[in-house]
């Protein structure tokens, strides 16, 4: 785990239930974005549709405690209001030269919600060219567009398995070599074949194919009840809120499937009583 991507190893799952975790991250968990532009003044060469899709793809540092998707808000208003709404001011002037306005000047009515990153550019104004606008971010799920994935990054793969018969290998090295992500290894000496990193393995079989032992000295399969979930954040939420939300909104989907299963049963117990 770093700042911004984290690597789990889950046990005693299948694929389906991997999908739908997978899924539910990209689509479901929500996070901050711009989603509305009041352009003031813009003599830049961008135009206003652009530039407003430019800010709607900054990510936002989000917080979930405090504010509540726009459908779900007590107001119930389509401009929003202070629990599901924050305001962001940009107000750049080139005086003096070739100015490139970054995220950073966005000034965030609470600091809280800001951009994750002071350096993404923007837009480069010319001389005596201006740029001042207000925009409105607010809570959004990924399902409807991908400026509100809290992820850049959602995958999983079978937890790989590598066996070396060390009767059959001669340490050639020939498997070492191939191998794209430096799984396999030689010791001080070369004289046996080793592992070194078996979760970054991709189980290509390249090391297999390579072998001239016949049969080859080196077998490459999966574990069908162990996935290995890489996750890389954009910065809006950490890795572990992403994950924790999911698996609540994957809780919630199988009470309400129990629900309704539970209608549908006493539904037919009534029919068949009649």
């Amino acid at each position: 785990k770093n700042e911004f991507s984290a690597r789990f190893i889950i046990e005693g799952v299948d694929s389906a239930f991997m999908n739908s975790l997978r899924r539910i991250i990209l689509a479901e968990v929500p996070s901050m974005a711009i989603d509305e532009v009041v352009v003031i003044e813009n003599s830049s060469m961008l135009h206003d549709e652009i530039l407003a899709h430019r800010l709607g793809l900054v990510p936002l540092r989000t917080d979930l405690d405090s504010y509540n998707l726009p459908k779900e808000c007590s107001c119930k208003s389509e401009l929003g209001c202070n629990l599901c709404r924050v305001s962001l001011t940009l107000d750049v002037e080139a005086n003096e030269g070739i100015r490139t306005v970054y995220s950073g000047d966005l000034v965030a009515e609470n600091p809280n919600i800001s951009p994750v990153s002071e350096k993404i550019p923007i837009a480069k104004l010319a001389p005596n060219q201006r740029l001042k606008l207000e925009a409105y971010a607010r809570l959004g799920k990924g399902e409807k567009h991908a400026k509100w994935q809290p992820v850049s990054v959602c995958a999983y793969k079978h937890f790989p398995k590598v066996k070396i018969n060390e009767k059959e290998c001669d340490s050639c090295g020939k498997c070492v070599d191939i191998c794209p992500k430096r799984v396999l290894s030689l010791s001080t000496g070369g004289k046996k074949l080793g592992l070194r990193n078996i979760v970054d393995c991709t189980v290509c079989k390249d090391c297999v194919d390579v072998c001239p032992k016949s049969p080859p000295a080196v077998e490459v399969a999966w574990d069908k009840d162990v996935f290995v979930l890489d996750i890389e954040s954009t910065g809006a939420l950490p890795v572990e809120r992403a994950v924790n939300e999911a698996i609540k909104i994957l809780d919630r989907k199988f009470e309400s499937f129990l629900e309704q299963l539970a209608v549908k049963k006493d539904e037919a117990s009534q029919v068949a009583e009649s």
